[in-house]
């Protein structure tokens, strides 16, 4: 089995929604399971909060997610980014229009200096998304 990177993102109480969001982006199965179902808090405002979450595409996408439990601390921070490649201009511009959804564009979709269309964003929980799309390779 190859041995793969998977993004996995920590919330404060929006776990659920945040998860819900990307599905509707990328498509896949999403699994979740609350601190109750795993009997891992016994703080009664946490029995609904996501204490596991993971999205799986038929892509090959996986992102990972939890809410951070009351008892730790918890900063939003913006010393990560996700990023989406590939050379599937159809495929990525659609998640980039839907990541775009309520978000703060950083950097327009367009062409970068290296030759891709490239974009940069943070959506409308907190994350940011670098979209990368390869540009055709020329022809001889």
């Amino acid at each position: 089995m190859t041995t793969k990177l998977n993004p996995y993102l920590n919330f404060r109480d929006t776990a659920r929604q945040a998860m819900q969001f990307y599905s509707g982006v990328f498509g896949g199965e999403l699994t979740m399971s609350t601190f109750a179902d795993m009997h891992a808090s016994e703080d009664p405002a946490e029995q609904d909060k996501i204490m596991h979450s993971m999205l799986v595409t038929e892509q090959g996408l996986t992102l990972m997610a939890a809410d951070t439990p009351n008892s730790m601390g918890y900063t939003p921070g913006t010393n990560f980014a996700i990023s989406l490649s590939g050379e599937d201009e159809a495929e990525l511009r659609g998640y980039w229009d839907k990541l775009s959804e309520d978000a703060s564009i950083t950097m327009p979709l367009d062409k970068a200096p290296w030759g891709d269309l490239f974009g940069m964003l943070t959506d409308r929980f907190g994350v940011s998304w670098l979209v990368n799309i390869a540009a055709g390779q020329p022809t001889s």
